[in-house]
């Protein structure tokens, strides 16, 4: 197994896991058993550089995992509109990669978008009001 699949195979797990309800009630339990434990503690230093040491590093090991995972998933949603667009007879094929054009390239597309959307509501008449006045 290559470590690319591995990796893949571990943060999707990980991921999963770290977003269940469960994951969540334990770390509020963590939470709550440092919290109760300040006044044995006395407060010290030491008690709050536990829980700051503790965080910083679940936090610093979670954003390569969300990373990883949103990477995957924008990298199939990618893959799937680009089918679409191939499938579709009169859909513009330039758009299949666009996430890979230059920036400029991709604004002067939206602001394509963005007119043709103001035309189609332009088109679309107001409903009327179905209250009447008496």
């Amino acid at each position: 197994m290559k470590i690319s699949d591995g990796f893949r195979h571990f943060s999707n797990h990980t991921s999963e896991a770290t977003g269940s309800p469960w994951s969540f009630a334990l770390a509020m339990g963590v939470i709550a058993v440092w919290a109760v434990t300040g006044p044995l503690f006395r407060f010290s230093d030491t008690w709050q550089l536990v829980i700051n040491t503790g965080t910083t590093i679940v936090t610093f090991l979670m954003v390569f995992l969300i990373q990883n995972t949103q990477n995957r998933d924008a990298k199939a949603v990618h893959l799937k509109l680009d089918e679409l667009i191939r499938a579709v007879d009169g859909a513009r094929n330039l758009l299949m990669d666009v996430e890979n054009s230059p920036d400029e390239e991709i604004s002067r597309l939206r602001a394509e978008f963005v007119q043709l959307g103001l035309e189609a509501t332009a088109l679309v008449p107001e409903p009327e009001s179905q209250v009447q006045q008496l």
